[in-house]
């Protein structure tokens, strides 16, 4: 029995690793739950599954929360906080964090987890991004057991020989093969995105995400931070990670052998598989996700990025061939660009110039901290938010 803290329950990660957990009751328990403010639904969610604690950052939502709980006479109790979401990552009951919540806001509590030596199922990507060197050291130092579930990296985890021991090299792998789907703007002629809306940034054809996320989809900024995270995960320099354009996401990454072997996962796109996987590995269990059927599939392409289409795309391997906390600038920068396009204060063709300004603006230093990443990710915040000032003035 695996015994569970889930951070960010209330999004779709959070919900699909919820309906895995739901089909198998012998197997895992919720010790945990957590949410920014979204109290219906983790109101449910508690009286569903009765979990020792509820988390939600603000405290008014708590307050709301706790009322709930006390009505419908359950035992969870509930926490407020950032303080708390440390605190349920690193309960001694727990076994496993499923480290879901989006942004740099999951960053400590994820690193928390590793510092307790917890099995972390890491679908936040920012972890890694803003703070690869201070997690990873984290995760060595502790034993803790590292799970990717971002749906990229699971296949690439899957695709590489059992037993990996961390260098590509001597296990006979040229490269690692990033998938992706292009997003909803694929195919749509440059002129014609400088009109796009939230709403049609946020029309996946593939995928079921938050806003956040399917934004990034859009500018491709969402495979950048892959790329990064990538490097950290496999240990592998950008010049040997290629990103590859697949329309239908059936095949989710791919890894290139030296004897000219390809090894690729292949699957629906349903999140559940790769959290299914990193739940129950070394076995497998039932996802819930339907089987693949190829001949409705029939036909799958492959295209190269187009850089000039995807520039967010370029950035991201620029920050990471940077180092230091130049990723971490580059994650900063866009959380707030895409935030100010969500909130429709400036245009989707200015996210990346947005985030190309403050690159440019700001020195990168060495990374020997969390202060560090920190710092670095304060100062972009500050210089994004003036660059989009400039272009909404």
């Amino acid at each position: 029995m695996q015994h569970l803290t889930i951070l960010g329950s209330t999004g779709s990660i959070g919900a699909s690793t919820l309906d895995v957990v739901a089909r198998h009751p012998d197997k895992f328990r919720i010790t945990a739950l957590t949410a920014n403010r979204q109290v219906e639904l983790l109101f449910r969610q508690c009286r569903q599954f009765k979990p020792r604690y509820a988390v939600l950052l603000d405290e008014d939502a708590a307050a709301q929360l706790r009322s709930l709980v006390r009505e419908a006479g359950l035992v969870t109790e509930v926490l407020s906080g950032a303080a708390a979401l440390d605190q349920v990552c690193v309960l001694p009951e727990v076994d496993t964090v499923m480290a879901a919540i989006v942004g740099a806001a999951g960053l400590q509590p994820t690193l928390a987890a590793a510092r307790a030596g917890k099995k972390i199922l890491l679908a936040n990507k920012e972890t890694l991004v803003m703070a690869g060197n201070v997690f990873m050291d984290a995760v060595r130092a502790s034993g803790s057991a590292l799970m990717p579930i971002d749906s990229e990296h699971n296949a690439i985890f899957q695709a590489l020989p059992r037993g990996y021991d961390g260098n590509l090299a001597s296990n006979g792998v040229r490269r690692i093969l990033l998938t992706a789907s292009g997003g909803p703007f694929c195919d749509t002629p440059l002129s014609e995105l400088h009109n796009v809306t939230p709403e049609q940034a946020c029309a996946h054809p593939n995928w079921v995400m938050g806003r956040k996320i399917s934004v990034d989809s859009a500018t491709m900024m969402n495979k950048g931070l892959e790329v990064i995270e990538a490097h950290w995960l496999f240990n592998a320099s950008a010049d040997i990670i290629q990103v590859v354009v697949h329309p239908q996401s059936v095949i989710h990454s791919l890894v290139e052998y030296v004897d000219g072997s390809v090894m690729a996962q292949l699957g629906n796109p349903d999140m559940r598989t790769p959290i299914a996987y990193g739940l129950a590995y070394p076995e497998r269990i039932d996802s819930g996700v339907a089987p693949l059927d190829l001949f409705k599939v029939a036909t799958m392409n492959f295209f190269a990025p187009d850089f000039v289409r995807f520039p967010c795309l370029s950035l991201a391997y620029q920050a990471l061939r940077s180092a230091g906390t130049a990723p971490a600038i580059l994650n900063a920068a866009n959380e707030v660009a895409v935030e100010a396009f969500l909130g429709k204060q400036i245009p989707f063709l200015s996210i990346p110039g947005v985030i190309e300004a403050v690159l440019d603006a700001l020195p990168v230093h060495a990374v020997g901290c969390l202060g560090d990443v920190l710092n670095a990710d304060g100062e972009a915040r500050r210089a994004a938010q003036q660059q989009i000032q400039r272009v909404a003035g």
